[in-house]
């Protein structure tokens, strides 16, 4: 029985990118415009535009974070920049046109490359194509022969005015030690003076690799190797044998994970062995297995794992699901910046449930608006987040994205817009009903990733009774009482984000010792301070409804699926260390969302593993701070198609099993040790 086997796709490098296209560039902070023609290289490494004097500027693809277009794009402000586009004309058509290329080491620092294409839809192919390179999970997760080869391929785009490759720009990528570059250079009879130049036909790739070789030289493959030949070559029998004994990991099922057959060896040596008359006798040289060594074939991580391999019809409490925490804010949580683009750049990462705290927006317009209450963290419109999250919602993954709402928002009318902007920004991705097939009733199950394809759930507190009219002015929430179903996760007026503070011009800042200023300290935050659900957002809310934990005993008595419950993650680290098997249990059948602790202001992490290990789904992160737990985060769902969603180990599914966290060993699942060594 053989496993089905998923591939990734190669990065696809179409011919009209490498022969380049015309572009005008411009800068916010410049009225200047420039004439540029933007090309990639054919292996799809680079990104560069060249102006008339042929001076380049080259961009890393594996920096670009995303690429926008028509409305989405950046426009230029300066007046005289605005006319060199036609831009105040009413026929001109200027954002069929626009594009902008984002680029960044992480989600806070960005860099925004703005252009117009000479042509109409000319922007949107290179927006798409670019984009398809940028998230290419083959190239993503290359081998280091890929990443040998965009060193080549760096060394070679960067030549002169003549056209030559200076040699002093290999010095420069190789500085540690510069006599070995030398002598690589020449053992490879490539010109080594700091000074000199070459041709681009003499700086082959096959010279490329002797002089690495030279460079680096592997001694311990040579090793390798003579342990299983004495002669300058070996046979493929020798080399299944090493394929067998030494590559292959010994506790997998031969019937899951055959061993090689023969014809498969001869191609893997036909693809590696540079030496043909070597190939025709099926025989590999040393330089041929340093050649397989470097190969995706030996791989830490199964390749076919990184494609969308997974079972995705399952239903949503039944996959781990990649959350944020305080989508908004590029820094810490008590003084940092807000802004829109944090919830593009969550998406884009696959992140598939985003936070949006919301506050009442101040007179005359009355704009809800999202920041972090209490603190002095800054402030931006809900309907621009909105807009944000409709532009990026599917760019990177068509499964469905779920926004958990921490309403503040304690009148109908301003209510009342954040609904509209979700009904009108999202349209027909917004899931405003239940499907038919999954009704809103005790003991049935919510619809699966698949069937939510492209569609956006909204989690926000929900009425289960719509007594206040939103055609009436509204009324005084101290004097209105609404019902909610089981027990809402907290509810009453919110205080104005205001009211905690005292601030005079030119004084101190002082926290009021009154109301709920106490709450930005302890553990919870702000996130059990959530006002009464009006009618207009109640209506938005189907599959995703949060209410306040009880116990697990009455959550499997109600046997609602719907039902979601968030945690504070000390409050779960309690109730694992105290019911562990029951959490399991409830992740089951519903789900839980674990978020930081109000005290985190710097903005760090908590080890998402303990939440996983109990099945927990949203285990919400700070986006903005790439430290351990992070990465971590990053590296799980970096598997099935980087989705944003992974199907549970089926202990953690399945109500015929039960599974214990503490415990030593799961039957189906044998422990894997990795060992490194660093030379």
């Amino acid at each position: 029985m053989n496993q089905k086997r998923y591939f990734l796709e190669a990065p696809e490098v179409k011919a009209y990118m490498v022969k380049g296209e015309r572009f005008v560039k411009w800068s916010e902070d410049s009225s200047k415009t420039t004439p540029v023609t933007m090309k990639i290289d054919s292996k799809g490494f680079y990104l560069y535009w060249m102006n008339q004097s042929k001076e380049t500027t080259f961009l890393d693809v594996a920096t670009i974070r995303d690429t926008r277009t028509g409305k989405y794009a950046k426009l230029p402000k300066q007046p005289k920049v605005r006319n060199v586009f036609n831009l105040d004309f009413p026929d001109s058509n200027h954002l069929a046109k626009t594009l902008t290329i984002v680029s960044g080491p992480d989600t806070v620092n960005l860099t925004y490359h703005n252009f117009f294409a000479c042509k109409e839809k000319l922007a949107q192919n290179w927006a798409s194509d670019i984009l398809a390179l940028a998230y290419n999970a083959a190239r993503n997760n290359a081998c280091r022969q890929v990443f040998l080869e965009k060193i080549y391929v760096r060394i070679s785009l960067h030549t002169n005015k003549d056209g030559k490759i200076p040699v002093k720009n290999i010095y420069k990528m190789f500085p540690a030690d510069k006599k070995r570059v030398e002598s690589a250079l020449a053992s490879a009879h490539l010109p080594k003076g700091k000074y000199d130049t070459m041709k681009p036909d003499v700086f082959t790739e096959a010279a490329f690799k002797v002089f690495m070789n030279n460079l680096c030289p592997r001694p311990e493959i040579l090793e390798i190797f003579t342990s299983y030949s004495t002669k300058p070559t070996m046979t493929k029998e020798n080399f299944t044998k090493f394929l067998n004994e030494k590559q292959r990991d010994s506790r997998l099922n031969e019937e899951l994970f055959p061993r090689l057959r023969q014809d498969q060896i001869k191609a893997l040596i036909d693809k590696y062995e540079p030496c043909s008359s070597n190939t025709h006798r099926s025989l590999i040289s040393p330089e041929g297995l340093l050649n397989f060594l470097m190969g995706p074939e030996t791989s830490v991580v199964m390749l076919d794992r990184l494609a969308k391999w997974q079972d995705m019809t399952q239903p949503l409490p039944h996959y781990f699901i990649k959350s944020s925490h305080n989508t908004y804010l590029t820094a810490g949580q008590f003084s940092g910046v807000s802004s829109p683009e944090m919830y593009r750049q969550c998406l884009l990462a696959g992140c598939r449930c985003l936070e949006l705290d919301c506050w009442k927006g101040k007179p005359p317009d009355e704009e809800p608006i999202i920041t972090h209450g209490f603190t002095m963290t800054t402030e931006i419109l809900f309907k621009d987040v909105i807009e944000a999250i409709a532009e990026s919602a599917f760019k990177t993954s068509q499964y469905p994205v779920i926004l958990s709402f921490e309403n503040h928002v304690d009148t109908v009318k301003q209510q009342e817009k954040m609904a509209n902007y979700c009904k009108t920004i999202f349209g027909e991705a917004l899931l405003t009903e239940p499907l038919d097939k999954y009704p809103l009733k005790p003991g049935c199950q919510i619809p699966s990733p698949s069937e939510l394809m492209g569609k956006i759930l909204i989690k926000n507190k929900k009425s289960s009774t719509h007594s206040q009219s939103t055609t009436k002015k509204t009324p005084d929430p101290a004097s209105t009482t609404t019902s909610t179903q089981e027990t809402p996760a907290g509810s009453g007026e919110a205080p104005s984000r205001s009211a905690a503070f005292n601030v005079m011009p030119g004084s101190c800042l002082r926290v009021e010792p009154e109301g709920d200023a106490r709450v930005k300290t302890s553990d919870e935050g702000t996130a059990g301070q959530e006002v009464t659900a009006f009618e207009a957002m109640s209506s938005l809310v189907n599959y995703i409804q949060p209410n306040k934990f009880i116990s697990f005993d009455n959550a499997r008595k109600k046997n609602k699926s719907y039902v979601i419950s968030s945690f504070v993650e000390t409050k779960g680290e309690t109730m694992i260390a105290k019911n562990a098997v029951e959490f399991v249990e409830y992740n089951k059948r519903q789900m839980s969302r674990i978020y930081p602790k109000g005290t985190r202001v710097d903005s760090s992490n908590y080890s998402p593993q303990p939440f996983w290990n109990v099945g927990c789904q949203m285990v919400a992160l700070n986006y903005q701070t790439m430290d351990f737990p992070m990465q971590l985060n990053m590296a799980l769902f970096e598997f099935n198609g980087r989705t944003g969603y992974l199907l549970k180990h089926d202990v953690l599914r399945r109500s015929d099993k039960t599974f214990n966290p503490f415990c030593d060993r799961i039957d189906t699942v044998v422990a894997s040790t990795l060992t490194i060594k660093a030379r």
